[in-house]
Protein backbone atom coordinates (compact mmCIF):
# COMPACT_ATOMS: atom_id res chain seq x y z
CA UNK A 1 0.00 0.00 0.00
CA UNK A 2 1.25 3.86 -0.38
CA UNK A 3 3.13 5.28 2.11
CA UNK A 4 1.87 8.29 4.12
CA UNK A 5 3.83 10.34 2.37
CA UNK A 6 2.88 9.22 -0.93
CA UNK A 7 -0.84 9.64 0.56
CA UNK A 8 -0.17 13.73 0.72
CA UNK A 9 0.46 13.58 -3.30
CA UNK A 10 -2.26 11.65 -3.90
CA UNK A 11 -5.81 13.97 -2.96
CA UNK A 12 -4.08 17.13 -4.59
CA UNK A 13 -3.06 15.14 -7.59
CA UNK A 14 -6.54 13.71 -7.86
CA UNK A 15 -8.03 17.13 -7.21
CA UNK A 16 -6.26 18.58 -10.10
CA UNK A 17 -6.97 15.76 -12.07
CA UNK A 18 -10.52 15.95 -11.55
CA UNK A 19 -10.63 19.41 -12.33
CA UNK A 20 -9.15 18.90 -16.35
CA UNK A 21 -12.46 17.94 -17.61
CA UNK A 22 -13.75 21.41 -16.77
CA UNK A 23 -10.34 23.18 -17.38
CA UNK A 24 -11.15 21.40 -21.20
CA UNK A 25 -14.53 22.85 -21.38
CA UNK A 26 -12.96 25.98 -20.76
CA UNK A 27 -10.88 25.54 -23.21
CA UNK A 28 -13.16 24.56 -25.91
CA UNK A 29 -15.69 27.55 -25.06
CA UNK A 30 -13.01 30.03 -25.71
CA UNK A 31 -11.74 28.92 -28.77
CA UNK A 32 -15.23 28.58 -30.11
CA UNK A 33 -14.83 24.84 -30.63
CA UNK A 34 -18.22 23.62 -29.04
CA UNK A 35 -19.40 22.89 -32.47
CA UNK A 36 -22.56 23.76 -34.15
CA UNK A 37 -25.13 23.65 -30.85
CA UNK A 38 -22.59 24.91 -28.17
CA UNK A 39 -25.51 24.12 -25.53
CA UNK A 40 -26.13 21.06 -26.32
CA UNK A 41 -22.72 20.61 -26.01
CA UNK A 42 -22.14 22.29 -22.88
CA UNK A 43 -25.55 20.14 -21.35
CA UNK A 44 -24.10 16.29 -22.61
CA UNK A 45 -20.33 17.13 -21.70
CA UNK A 46 -20.95 17.65 -17.85
CA UNK A 47 -23.64 15.09 -17.91
CA UNK A 48 -21.15 12.73 -18.99
CA UNK A 49 -18.96 13.97 -16.26
CA UNK A 50 -21.65 13.62 -13.57
CA UNK A 51 -22.22 10.05 -14.62
CA UNK A 52 -18.04 9.23 -15.16
CA UNK A 53 -17.82 10.87 -11.11
CA UNK A 54 -20.57 8.77 -10.20
CA UNK A 55 -19.36 5.59 -11.31
CA UNK A 56 -16.06 6.15 -9.74
CA UNK A 57 -17.05 7.01 -6.36
CA UNK A 58 -19.39 3.71 -6.54
CA UNK A 59 -16.02 1.73 -7.94
CA UNK A 60 -14.28 2.85 -4.51
CA UNK A 61 -15.66 0.28 -2.34
CA UNK A 62 -15.78 -2.82 -4.56
CA UNK A 63 -12.18 -1.65 -5.01
CA UNK A 64 -11.59 -1.67 -1.25
CA UNK A 65 -12.94 -4.72 -0.55
CA UNK A 66 -10.88 -6.56 -3.40
CA UNK A 67 -7.75 -5.04 -3.04
CA UNK A 68 -8.10 -4.45 0.38
CA UNK A 69 -6.39 -0.98 0.50
CA UNK A 70 -8.58 0.80 2.97
CA UNK A 71 -7.16 4.62 1.82
CA UNK A 72 -8.88 4.60 -0.47
CA UNK A 73 -11.86 5.49 1.45
CA UNK A 74 -9.95 8.88 1.98
CA UNK A 75 -10.75 9.85 -1.58
CA UNK A 76 -14.28 8.83 -2.31
CA UNK A 77 -15.56 11.78 -0.49
CA UNK A 78 -14.21 13.74 -2.67
CA UNK A 79 -14.91 12.19 -5.62
CA UNK A 80 -18.42 12.14 -4.56
CA UNK A 81 -18.34 16.11 -4.23
CA UNK A 82 -16.68 16.56 -7.96
CA UNK A 83 -19.84 14.10 -8.94
CA UNK A 84 -21.96 16.84 -7.77
CA UNK A 85 -19.68 19.49 -8.91
CA UNK A 86 -20.26 18.72 -12.32
CA UNK A 87 -24.47 18.13 -11.55
CA UNK A 88 -24.43 21.87 -10.81
CA UNK A 89 -22.70 22.63 -14.03
CA UNK A 90 -25.20 20.35 -15.56
CA UNK A 91 -28.00 22.04 -14.24
CA UNK A 92 -26.91 25.36 -14.69
CA UNK A 93 -26.42 25.36 -18.29
CA UNK A 94 -29.88 23.99 -18.61
CA UNK A 95 -31.91 26.21 -16.49
CA UNK A 96 -29.25 29.04 -17.68
CA UNK A 97 -28.41 28.75 -21.14
CA UNK A 98 -31.67 26.43 -22.47
CA UNK A 99 -34.03 28.05 -20.66
CA UNK A 100 -32.67 31.38 -19.46
CA UNK A 101 -34.25 30.89 -16.09
CA UNK A 102 -37.40 30.88 -17.28
CA UNK A 103 -39.49 29.08 -14.46
CA UNK A 104 -42.29 28.21 -15.79
CA UNK A 105 -40.70 26.67 -18.65
CA UNK A 106 -38.66 24.70 -16.57
CA UNK A 107 -41.66 23.58 -14.38
CA UNK A 108 -43.13 22.52 -17.49
CA UNK A 109 -40.39 20.52 -19.06
CA UNK A 110 -40.30 18.95 -15.68
CA UNK A 111 -43.84 17.65 -15.52
CA UNK A 112 -43.73 16.75 -19.38
CA UNK A 113 -40.55 15.56 -20.07
CA UNK A 114 -39.73 12.25 -18.42
CA UNK A 115 -36.18 12.01 -18.80
CA UNK A 116 -35.77 16.00 -16.90
CA UNK A 117 -37.92 14.73 -14.36
CA UNK A 118 -35.85 11.62 -13.98
CA UNK A 119 -32.66 13.93 -13.88
CA UNK A 120 -34.18 16.43 -11.92
CA UNK A 121 -35.58 14.18 -8.95
CA UNK A 122 -31.64 12.78 -8.92
CA UNK A 123 -30.16 16.30 -9.04
CA UNK A 124 -32.27 17.00 -5.61
CA UNK A 125 -31.19 13.68 -4.32
CA UNK A 126 -27.48 14.49 -4.78
CA UNK A 127 -28.05 18.11 -2.50
CA UNK A 128 -28.48 16.30 1.01
CA UNK A 129 -25.59 13.59 -0.14
CA UNK A 130 -23.67 17.24 -0.64
CA UNK A 131 -24.69 19.10 2.06
CA UNK A 132 -23.72 16.08 4.42
CA UNK A 133 -20.42 15.09 3.31
CA UNK A 134 -18.28 16.72 5.96
CA UNK A 135 -17.34 15.06 9.23
CA UNK A 136 -19.44 17.25 11.41
CA UNK A 137 -22.15 16.34 9.66
CA UNK A 138 -21.28 12.73 10.00
CA UNK A 139 -21.35 13.31 13.82
CA UNK A 140 -24.38 14.92 13.76
CA UNK A 141 -26.14 12.41 12.11
CA UNK A 142 -24.53 9.44 13.53
CA UNK A 143 -22.73 6.70 11.79
CA UNK A 144 -25.78 4.57 10.99
CA UNK A 145 -28.05 7.35 9.73
CA UNK A 146 -25.45 8.91 7.78
CA UNK A 147 -24.80 5.85 5.96
CA UNK A 148 -28.37 5.20 5.35
CA UNK A 149 -28.71 9.06 3.81
CA UNK A 150 -25.80 8.32 1.81
CA UNK A 151 -27.55 4.79 -0.24
CA UNK A 152 -29.45 7.38 -1.93
CA UNK A 153 -25.99 7.66 -4.23
CA UNK A 154 -27.30 4.11 -5.63
CA UNK A 155 -30.73 5.76 -6.39
CA UNK A 156 -28.92 8.93 -8.15
CA UNK A 157 -26.70 6.48 -10.35
CA UNK A 158 -29.69 4.74 -11.71
CA UNK A 159 -31.61 7.48 -12.32
CA UNK A 160 -28.59 9.10 -13.87
CA UNK A 161 -28.29 6.45 -16.55
CA UNK A 162 -32.18 6.34 -17.03
CA UNK A 163 -31.93 10.11 -17.64
CA UNK A 164 -29.13 9.06 -20.04
CA UNK A 165 -31.01 6.43 -21.44
CA UNK A 166 -34.42 8.32 -22.20
CA UNK A 167 -32.09 11.46 -23.73
CA UNK A 168 -30.81 9.84 -26.54
CA UNK A 169 -32.95 8.87 -29.74
CA UNK A 170 -30.67 6.46 -31.30
CA UNK A 171 -27.86 5.27 -30.57
CA UNK A 172 -27.56 3.67 -27.14
CA UNK A 173 -24.22 2.66 -27.08
CA UNK A 174 -23.14 5.10 -24.39
CA UNK A 175 -25.78 5.00 -21.89
CA UNK A 176 -25.94 1.52 -22.00
CA UNK A 177 -22.17 0.98 -21.42
CA UNK A 178 -23.10 3.38 -17.77
CA UNK A 179 -26.15 1.41 -17.21
CA UNK A 180 -23.65 -2.09 -17.50
CA UNK A 181 -21.06 -0.44 -15.67
CA UNK A 182 -23.68 0.49 -13.09
CA UNK A 183 -25.29 -3.02 -13.08
CA UNK A 184 -21.67 -4.59 -12.47
CA UNK A 185 -21.15 -2.58 -9.37
CA UNK A 186 -24.37 -2.88 -7.59
CA UNK A 187 -24.25 -6.39 -8.62
CA UNK A 188 -21.11 -6.76 -6.57
CA UNK A 189 -22.17 -4.86 -3.30
CA UNK A 190 -25.46 -7.55 -3.46
CA UNK A 191 -23.06 -9.90 -3.64
CA UNK A 192 -21.20 -8.82 -1.01
CA UNK A 193 -23.82 -7.97 1.23
CA UNK A 194 -25.16 -11.62 0.89
CA UNK A 195 -21.35 -13.51 1.11
CA UNK A 196 -21.07 -11.19 5.07
CA UNK A 197 -24.31 -12.72 6.07
CA UNK A 198 -23.93 -16.18 4.76
CA UNK A 199 -20.53 -16.04 6.81
CA UNK A 200 -22.39 -14.02 10.11
CA UNK A 201 -24.44 -16.68 10.06
CA UNK A 202 -22.21 -19.80 9.94
CA UNK A 203 -20.28 -18.27 12.30
CA UNK A 204 -23.00 -18.31 14.67
CA UNK A 205 -23.15 -14.72 15.54
CA UNK A 206 -26.10 -12.02 15.43
CA UNK A 207 -26.31 -9.86 12.70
Amino acid sequence: MPSPAIHKLIKPGLFIVALVPLAWLIYRTVNNDLGANPIETLNRYTGDWVLRFLMITLTVTPLRRLTGWNGLLRYRRMLGLFAFFYACLHFLSYVWLDQFFALSEILRDVAKRPYITVGFTSFLMLIPLAVTSTSGMIRRLGARRWQQLHRLVYFIGIGGVVHFLWLVKSDLREPLVYAAILALLLGFRIWNSAHSSRNTVASGTVP
